[in-house]
């Protein structure tokens, strides 16, 4: 049975209309270098500043750290605006999934590339909370690890903040490449590629996982989350 369920943040619970995208692009082509469609798909997922600097370097610039700590801030404030022009809402049905989940036990923990000053604000938008009353167990942001995705540590993190020792039991759940190999780096029981973010079901399932889902929606359906082996 599993004891912890681990989503990602935004193209898998939360719906940001392709903001964080968009909002990397420009960042990175904002030094003037170019950056392929592939490329910034790859690195979707992964820490925001990782992102920036490789995608900068890719693209043939010299990303110090005084020019990835700027483009950063470019990051911050595009995805601001982006969210207040078209605010973030839920995936479809993922609140009750989550809620689902918890009523079995499941203690929910979110994972993201962001930063506590991105991700917590975002999530006080949507009224989802780790408080007294609230639906998540955990929240563990890019600040809190030595490294972000594909390195299992905020996996791990998570983990750690919900009182739970064994990878066996743990659900890892997200849209991009990174997050499945983040999820079969940690040892964790079931990795979940969903489909709500920008990759298809062959680019998924090119890449280890247990399942590939249509959307957390169906997380719940799963026998492992329902203590059936």
């Amino acid at each position: 049975m599993i004891e912890l369920a681990v989503f990602d943040m935004a193209g898998t619970t939360i719906e940001e209309h392709g903001a964080v995208y968009e909002a990397l692009r420009h960042a990175v082509e904002s030094t003037g270098v170019a950056v392929a469609p592939s490329d910034l798909q790859t690195w979707m997922g992964t820490d925001k500043r990782e992102a920036i600097a490789a995608l900068v370097r890719i693209g043939g610039g010299s990303p110090d750290a005084q020019l990835v700590e700027r483009q950063y801030g470019v990051f911050r404030t595009y995805l601001k605006q982006r969210y207040e022009d078209v605010p973030p809402q839920p995936i479809a049905h993922a609140d009750k999934a989550l809620e689902t989940l918890r009523a079995r036990g499941i203690k929910i923990a979110l994972t993201t590339g962001f930063s506590d000053d991105v991700a917590l604000p975002l999530l006080a938008s949507l009224g989802w909370s780790t408080a007294e009353g609230g639906n998540l167990d955990a929240v563990v942001t890019s600040d809190e690890v030595p490294r972000g995705r594909p390195a299992p540590y905020m996996i791990h993190r998570a983990m750690e903040k919900c009182g739970v020792v064994d990878v066996r039991k743990v659900l890892v759940a997200g849209d991009t490449i990174v997050d499945l190999e983040a999820g079969t780096n940690a040892g964790a029981g079931v990795v979940v590629g969903v489909l709500t973010g920008q990759l298809t079901r062959e680019q998924l399932e090119a890449h280890p996982h247990t399942h590939v889902l249509d959307g957390v929606a169906d997380v719940p359906g799963l026998p492992e989350t329902r203590g059936v082996s």
